[in-house]
């Protein structure tokens, strides 16, 4: 069985998203894309994150070709798949329906930098234009709004998050979260105060080096 430890991520990152309260029944999907084989990983269709085998995980190749498996895969394969052609950064890619996040593409809003933590996925987040879940439609309109950021908001529907990994993509998927219900609950009691572009590019830099080094 090929990529099993990406396999055992998927199975272990879509349970974190049902025990975080980041989404309800079988609904995202997660995928790992693999350069050097030219796989990707992706969390089957309509199946359980708690119910999901090694197994049930189904490789495709950048032509959108199932290369292993015989589940049917994510409804919206392509929309990581388009990630992974064009994104030399993304190597994992989450699409989850959170609250928050999913409150702010029900009204197609941008979430501009009223939080510091936005820049894990750029100086803010963009809200892609509406189209079907599933279709290529919607995987375009995903991309081009996601265009030097790690998350987009799908409007009506959710969010998608990438990362250089699949712990990169959940953190942003979780931080983005948090900002998005940061930004609206001070709706509630007035105007948000912005931080400017350069202040952002200034976090985006210390980011880099947050955390511990290697061989810590």
């Amino acid at each position: 069985m090929r990529m099993e430890r990406e396999r055992s991520l998927l199975i272990e990152y879509g349970k974190r998203l049902v025990e975080q309260g980041l989404t309800k029944g079988t609904g995202g999907n997660l995928s790992i894309f693999d350069r050097a084989e030219g796989l990707m990983a992706i969390t089957p269709s309509g199946i359980d994150f708690f119910q999901i085998q090694p197994e049930d995980i189904v490789l495709m190749d950048l032509d959108g070709h199932v290369v292993e498996g015989d589940r049917t895969p994510s409804s919206e394969w392509e929309m990581h798949l388009l990630e992974y052609r064009n994104r030399q950064d993304l190597d994992a890619v989450i699409h989850a329906h959170t609250v928050w996040a999913s409150v702010m593409a029900c009204l197609r809003w941008p979430l501009p930098a009223a939080h510091y933590m936005i820049a894990v996925a750029g100086r803010d987040v963009r809200c892609a234009a509406y189209a079907s879940y599933g279709t290529r439609e919607l995987a375009c309109n995903a991309m081009q709004a996601m265009t030097d950021r790690k998350a987009v908001f799908l409007a009506n529907h959710g969010i998608l998050t990438g990362g250089a990994s699949i712990q990169e993509a959940f953190n942003v998927l979780v931080q983005v979260e948090y900002c998005c219900e940061v930004y609206l609950k001070a709706k509630e009691v007035g105007d948000p105060v912005i931080l400017p572009d350069d202040e952002m590019a200034k976090m985006a830099l210390k980011f880099k080096t947050y955390g511990q080094k290697k061989g810590v």
